[in-house]
């Protein structure tokens, strides 16, 4: 057990989890009786992981430290996946201990090359906490004009939560938000102590009900790949991949980019929106569009 064990949250978590699952995809046969608690018992969780149900009620209390072995138990018996059962042992302390102490960060120079040559593919930059680091011209004609965001607020699950023209954007925002907070939920485990995490935390709990609920849903993601639907009020919904592509020099920091499969309405409209977004910089500064900016976050 090392100093970074949250065991309260690894309690409030297993709660989730089993308030999650059913006998029935447990493997446990349907009683028919009406049940006082959603989801598994915990006698039932402790028989499937052949532990006391005194043990079990302990961890859940966050009165026992937890072994590796009933951990992995744990995990199958609650049908984690890979993202949530490696959330449940940083909560348990398993991985390293407290990270040293870390300066403010800014865009890595590859990603931010890589970011300048993007033409005609939004991109942005992701360090921790969700903070916005640098992007490119089409990722503020698509998004928001980050520049404008004063450097505190630059954070993209803020803005999906406070900001009105990001629920506008996203055809299906609540999976987006969401998504947002499981995401968010994941780097909480590897570094419990931010003040600046907790700060953000704490703020949007107080400022939404949605995230305030989802947050204690303790639900948690890596982030990868996906598809969003953008409603914009230019070009008019696009249908974009989004990837992650990771910096190998600081793991804090992720290039994310938005794509159309070539020949499809999306695709020429993200070539329409980046002449679009050329033509209105022009007019405004006389000049071609920037490339992207970088700044500390």
């Amino acid at each position: 057990m090392t100093s970074s064990a949250r065991p309260d949250e690894l309690g409030a978590f297993l709660k989730a989890r089993r308030a999650d699952l059913s006998p029935r995809s447990a493997g446990l046969p349907e009683s028919g009786g009406r049940r006082r608690v959603p989801g598994l018992r915990r006698e039932e969780v402790a028989a499937l992981a052949v532990i006391s149900t005194d043990y079990y009620t302990r961890l859940e209390q966050g009165r026992m430290q937890a072994s590796a072995p009933v951990l992995n138990t744990l995990a199958r018996v609650l049908h984690l996946d890979d993202d949530q059962r490696t959330y449940m042992f940083q909560l348990a302390g398993r991985p390293s201990g407290k990270p040293a102490r870390r300066s403010a960060q800014k865009a890595q120079p590859r990603l931010q090359r890589l970011l300048d040559d993007l033409a005609t593919t939004p991109g942005i930059i992701l360090g921790r906490r969700m903070d916005i680091l640098a992007w490119n011209p089409l990722a503020t004609a698509l998004v928001a004009d980050f520049s404008h965001i004063p450097e505190k607020r630059r954070n993209y699950i803020h803005l999906v939560f406070t900001d009105p023209k990001m629920r506008e954007l996203y055809a299906d925002w609540k999976n987006v938000a969401h998504t947002c907070v499981a995401q968010l939920r994941m780097e909480a485990a590897r570094d419990p102590d931010n003040p600046r995490l907790t700060t953000l935390v704490g703020e949007l709990s107080v400022q939404d009900a949605d995230f305030r609920r989802w947050w204690a849903d303790h639900h948690v993601a890596v982030r990868g790949v996906g598809t969003k639907t953008l409603r914009h009020p230019v070009v008019g919904e696009l249908t974009l991949d989004w990837d992650t592509l990771a910096s190998t020099t600081d793991t804090d920091q992720q290039l994310v980019v938005w794509s159309a499969e070539p020949g499809s309405p999306s695709h020429d409209a993200l070539r329409i929106l980046a002449s679009w977004a050329n033509a209105t910089t022009a007019a405004t500064t006389g000049t071609s569009a920037d490339t992207g900016r970088s700044l500390p976050g």
